[in-house]
C-alpha cells in the first residue's frame, strides 16, 4: 500500500467512525433516549452530521482521491464509492446539512406527537419544512436532462435507479399483483388463530432471541431492543443494533419483525474484516439490503419448511394459545392475504401495493404538484382506490410510517426492489443447494446464511446492486421469480389457480 493510499485509508476510517457515532445516536433516539432530550439530540446530530460533511468535502480529501494510485480491485472500489459520495456532498452546502439534521429531529418529535393526538395537522408544519429542504437538496444534487427531483433522492438509496425506469417496473408489478390479490381475497379466508388471545410479551421476546440465534446472528456483536417502528442500526459490523415491536394481542409483529431485522443484521455483520471502517463495509443499495430482510422474513420465515421445525418451540411458549392449533392452520394464518391499512403488517402479496401507493404520492410531492396540506386526503383517496378501505385515523393512514419523519423520500421503492431481488436470490440458492429446504426443515438455517454471506454479504460494495445480483443469479432486476414464487406458494395455500 503506497503512502497516498495509506493516508486516504485513514480518512475513510475517520468518516466511518463518525458515521458509526451518528448511527448510535440515532438508534438511541428511537430506543432509550428520554422524551425531553429531543432538542439536545437534534443539536448533537446536527453538529455530528456537519462534522461528517466538513470532513467529506475537505479539499485535501479531494486531492488524495485525485492522485491516489489504487493497487487492488478493492482499493479501486473504495476510491470509486468514496468519490461518488464526496461528489454529491460537494453539491450540498454545510448549512443545508445542519438544517436537514435539525429538521429531521423536529419532524420525528412532531410525528410522535401527531400519532398520539391522531391528528396529521400536528405533524404537517415539520413535514412541510422537511419537504422544502429535500426539494432544495434535490435541486442542489441536480439530475439528468429529462429527469426530475425524485431521481436525485433515489440516488441516495438506489444508485442508478430513475423515475423513468422505476415507474414502469412498479406499474407492471401492480398490474400483475391486482388479479392475484383479488383471487386470494375472494377465496374463503383462513381462520384467525390469534384472535381473542393474549401473548405474553416477555415470552415473545425470548422466542425472538432464539430465532436470531438460529439465523446465525451474533448477539456478542449486536443486540435487539424495542421501538415503535422496527429498524436496524448501529456503528460497525461488530456492533449491530436491531429493534422489534411487541404486541400482547398477537405475536406476529415480534416474530416477523425480528426475522426481518435479523436479515438486515446478518448483512451488516457479514462484511469482511478487511473492509471494516472503509466504504466497502456497506450495501450497494437499500434495495439489496431489503432483499436480505424480505428473503428471511417471507421466503424463509413464512415457509412450511421453517415452521415445520420452529412451530413446536413457539407452541411451548404459548401452549394454551397455540397448543391445539395445527401447523397447517398456523401457516394459513401467518400467510393470510387481505387488504389492510398498515404496510409493516401487510402480507407479502399485497405489500408492494402499499409501496406503489407511497411512490405515487412522493413523486408529485417532490414535483410540487401535491401539497402537504392535501397529503392526508390524497393518501385516503389512494387507499380507497387500491384497497377499498378508508383509514379511520391517520395513525392507520398517512402517519403510519416513520420514513417521512426521517425525511427519507425515495426510500419506499427500495422495499419493492428488495422483494424482487429476494425471490431471484432464493431461487438461485435452491438451484445451487438442492438440500436447502431440507436443512431449513431440520432447523439448520446456516446453509442459507452462509450462501448469502458468500454471495452477498462478504462482497460489500464491490459492485452496484443490480450488477451483484446479475453476477450471482445470471439476471438483473425482474419480477418473474417473485410472481412465480407467489403463484406457486399461494395456489397451494389457498387451493386456487393463479
Amino acid at each position: 500500500m503506497d503512502a497516498t493510499f495509506s493516508t486516504l485509508l485513514s480518512r475513510m476510517q475517520e468518516l466511518k467512525d463518525l458515521g458509526g457515532v451518528i448511527g448510535l445516536a440515532t438508534w438511541d433516539q428511537e430506543t432509550y433516549m428520554p422524551p425531553k432530550a429531543h432538542q439536545a439530540r437534534a443539536s448533537q446530530l446536527a453538529t455530528l452530521q456537519g462534522l461528517y460533511h466538513e470532513r467529506l468535502i475537505d479539499p485535501r480529501l479531494g486531492e488524495l482521491l485525485a492522485k491516489v494510485a489504487a493497487a487492488s480491485p478493492d482499493e479501486r472500489a473504495m476510491v470509486r464509492v468514496l468519490g461518488v459520495e464526496r461528489d454529491r456532498a460537494m453539491k450540498v452546502p454545510a448549512a443545508m446539512v445542519k438544517a436537514m439534521a435539525d429538521a429531521q429531529s423536529q419532524a420525528l418529535s412532531g410525528w410522535r406527537k401527531a400519532r398520539e393526538a391522531k391528528d396529521f395537522e400536528v405533524f404537517r408544519p415539520a413535514l412541510e419544512k422537511l419537504l422544502a429542504l429535500r426539494r432544495e437538496q434535490a435541486d442542489a444534487y441536480g439530475y439528468e436532462a429529462g429527469g426530475e427531483r425524485y431521481d436525485a433522492l433515489l440516488e441516495n438509496y438506489e444508485p442508478g435507479m430513475r423515475v423513468k425506469r422505476l415507474t414502469p417496473v412498479l406499474a407492471q408489478l401492480k398490474e400483475k399483483l391486482v388479479p392475484i390479490v383479488e383471487a386470494l381475497c375472494s377465496a374463503p379466508p383462513p381462520a384467525d388463530v390469534f384472535a381473542n388471545k393474549k401473548f405474553d410479551v416477555e415470552a415473545q421476546w425470548r422466542f425472538t432471541v432464539e430465532l436470531l440465534h438460529a439465523m446465525g446472528f451474533d448477539l456478542e456483536a449486536g443486540r435487539q431492543d424495542k421501538s415503535i417502528h422496527p429498524f436496524t442500526g448501529g456503528t460497525h459490523a461488530q456492533d449491530v443494533r436491531l429493534t422489534t415491536r411487541l404486541n400482547e394481542d398477537t405475536p406476529l409483529p415480534a416474530l416477523f419483525g425480528t426475522i426481518h431485522e435479523g436479515g438486515h443484521g446478518l448483512y451488516e455483520q457479514g462484511f469482511l474484516p478487511d473492509h471494516f471502517r472503509t466504504p466497502l463495509a456497506s450495501a450497494p443499495s437499500m434495495g439489496l439490503h431489503e432483499s436480505q430482510s424480505r428473503l428471511w422474513e417471507n421466503v424463509v420465515g413464512r415457509s412450511r419448511p421453517f415452521w415445520s421445525h420452529f412451530y413446536s418451540g413457539l407452541q411451548k411458549y404459548f401452549p394454551s394459545q397455540l397448543g391445539h392449533v395445527s401447523l397447517d392452520a398456523f401457516l394459513a394464518a401467518v400467510n393470510k392475504v387481505e387488504k389492510t391499512f398498515v404496510r409493516v403488517e401487510a402480507d407479502e402479496v399485497t405489500y408492494n401495493l402499499h409501496i406503489v401507493l407511497r411512490y405515487e404520492l412522493e413523486v408529485p410531492l417532490l414535483r410540487g404538484d401535491l401539497q402537504v396540506k392535501d397529503l392526508e386526503a390524497a393518501w385516503n383517496d389512494k387507499t380507497k382506490a387500491t384497497f377499498g378501505l378508508t383509514p379511520p385515523t391517520p395513525v392507520l393512514g398517512v402517519l403510519q410510517d416513520i420514513h417521512w419523519a426521517w425525511g427519507e423520500l425515495g426510500y419506499f421503492p427500495t422495499y419493492a426492489l428488495g422483494n424482487l431481488y429476494s425471490a431471484s436470490l432464493y431461487a438461485c440458492a435452491k438451484r445451487q443447494i438442492p438440500t436447502l429446504e431440507a436443512s431449513i426443515a431440520a432447523g439448520d438455517l446456516l446453509p442459507m446464511r452462509d450462501w448469502l454471506r458468500k454471495n452477498i454479504h462478504n462482497e460489500g460494495y464491490r459492485l452496484e446492486a443490480e450488477d451483484r445480483v446479475k453476477q450471482v443469479t445470471g439476471q438483473g432486476l425482474t419480477d418473474v421469480d417473485f410472481i412465480a414464487y407467489l403463484k406457486d406458494k399461494y395456489s397451494a395455500l389457498y387451493g386456487v389457480k393463479l
